[in-house]
């Protein structure tokens, strides 16, 4: 029993230590609501297509599935085929590895699956991806001149800035609470420095948008899922009912 018990609280001690090394910036709540939008999931795909799709891939996915959201097969050949001529390929693009990883100093990775791999004990993945692009902010310190709050020293530039502007983050410098010799530099605020295309509400909602897209495609068929899943529940209570009234009529008149 006692060593049951020093497991679990090593256990414990273990999750309690790696979610306090794992904090970082607070991450905003995405707008569930917006997974379910097909207005708001055709604009991310729009987004997706126009903003990220020069570098990530979604090799996952294939464009034809996006009449999964509304889309006509004319209008996805129309509006989103840019990287090939045949709307039953998938998402990906032309730029190989090497010269991905000779600008950027990293591969650009699949975004097929990014709303999922992401969740953490912080939020969950939209969470974090939705915080994430809203948090770039100017670093000429940094190759791409570009700098994130979410993921500190990132190797991607801002491909957005023209629709949120340009901004520098200010920090102020404070004592570590762990370590009184020490000094951490603590995010205060954002400063405008160029205006956008975009208002800040505006590019929020586009954001919200284009983190919709992604949950979405990361599993298409979670609305599917949830539903018929709702349907089995119902389906498992009214047969219990009916069981349950059935045995007390076959065993009343047992004695």
């Amino acid at each position: 029993m006692k060593k049951i018990l020093a497991t679990l609280l090593a256990t414990l001690a273990l999750v309690t230590g790696a979610q306090a090394a794992g904090g970082g910036f607070p991450l905003d709540k995405f707008p569930q609501e917006r997974v379910t939008n097909l207005a708001a999931l055709q604009n991310g795909a729009k987004l997706f297509v126009n903003y990220c799709l020069n570098c990530h891939s979604a090799a996952f996915m294939r464009y034809n599935r996006l009449k999964d959201i509304g889309l006509t097969e004319e209008q996805i050949k129309a509006n989103l085929l840019f990287a090939t001529e045949k709307v039953g390929e998938t998402m990906v693009v032309s730029l190989s590895p090497k010269d991905a990883k000779e600008w950027f100093g990293a591969t650009p990775p699949d975004l097929t699956l990014v709303a999922r791999s992401r969740a953490s004990h912080s939020g969950t993945g939209p969470d974090y991806l939705y915080t994430y692009l809203r948090t770039f902010y100017r670093d000429d310190t940094r190759p791409t001149g570009w700098n994130n709050l979410v993921f500190p020293n990132v190797g991607m530039p801002h491909v957005m800035w023209e629709l949120q502007g340009q901004r520098a983050a200010n920090f102020v410098e404070k004592a570590d609470p762990h370590d009184a010799a020490k000094k951490i530099h603590e995010f205060e605020r954002f400063e405008q420095l160029t205006p956008g295309k975009m208002s800040p509400q505006e590019f929020d909602s586009n954001m919200a948008d284009l983190v919709a897209y992604l949950t979405w495609m990361a599993e298409p068929n979670a609305q599917n899922r949830v539903r018929i899943g709702v349907g089995v529940m119902i389906f498992l209570f009214g047969f219990f009912f009916i069981a349950w009234r059935l045995n007390a009529a076959f065993w009343k008149d047992v004695k």
